[in-house]
């Protein structure tokens, strides 16, 4: 299956700008992580939260460089890697290092205190709600693959990296809503999340069950292609929720509500 004339694996876009812009995020968040440190030793940052942000971008850099990006270019099953890795497993990893919080405590108060107003803001509680990410995510995935919207995208190399932006962004913007430990104003209590999850299980085992039995799928690609793929999403996608389920139960904290002080007893 080839869409375009030029392989993704040739040429400046599709190799030496992911190196480059790669390179500038591990870079630059290892570059905050060690101010944060040099400002307030005794509160230094967390190893594992750099291990976790930059195994995200270890596995941008696996799906968007070779051998897995000539390998997508060509076959679905391909593809379906490339969706699992930038839009599931990437975003998680990324989402856990948690980088709007290093980011508020290496600028200066004036900059931070506006981050702060904006994250606040009506337009970010709206994104940070897990309902709205679901449907960015999870939801457009029957409208991508069930019309001619993925075959007009990706005969198209402009088409075909901004699907990659899209999964990015939506699945950063999911996976911070269930379970991202950085600031979320408005994001409702654990129910409502798993509940949310909940559906995005359900649309990726009802579109990857479609998509084996070739019902409504539009992907011109060989059948056994397909299958794959859809083998891929099924299973891929299960193991991807079940760690951001994990990471919802490792980064949940209680509501610690105020006592009522007793009533004073009369004096006798």
């Amino acid at each position: 299956m080839s869409h375009s004339p030029h392989p993704e694996s040739a040429g400046v876009v599709g190799f030496v700008l992911p190196v480059l812009v790669l390179s500038v995020c591990a870079g630059g968040y290892l570059l905050l992580a060690r101010r944060a440190h040099r400002r307030n030793p005794a509160r230094s940052w967390h190893a594992w939260r750099t291990v976790a942000f930059c195994a995200g971008v270890g596995l941008l850099a696996v799906a968007l460089l070779p051998p897995v990006a000539p390998f997508a270019h060509r076959d679905f099953r391909g593809h379906m890697v490339q969706h699992m890795l930038i839009g599931m497993y990437a975003p998680l990893a990324l989402v856990l290092g948690a980088p709007v919080t290093l980011l508020l405590r290496t600028l200066p108060a004036p900059r931070a205190r506006r981050l702060t107003t904006v994250l606040h803001g009506g337009p970010a509680r709206l994104l940070a709600h897990p309902a709205v990410a679901l449907l960015l995510s999870a939801g457009t995935l029957p409208v991508l693959y069930f019309t001619p919207l993925y075959e007009t995208v990706m005969d198209q190399q402009a088409g075909h990296w901004l699907l990659h932006a899209h999964f990015l962004l939506a699945g950063c913007l999911f996976a911070h809503s269930v379970a991202g430990p950085d600031p979320a104003p408005g994001r409702p209590g654990v129910r409502a999340r798993l509940v949310c999850l909940g559906c995005a299980i359900a649309v990726h085992a009802v579109t990857a069950q479609l998509m084996y039995g070739g019902f409504w799928v539009d992907v011109h690609a060989p059948v056994p292609e397909v299958q794959g793929g859809a083998e891929i999403m099924y299973y891929g996608g299960d193991i991807a929720e079940l760690l951001l389920a994990a990471a919802l139960v490792a980064t949940w904290r209680p509501v610690r509500r105020a006592m009522a002080a007793p009533a004073a007893q009369p004096v006798r």
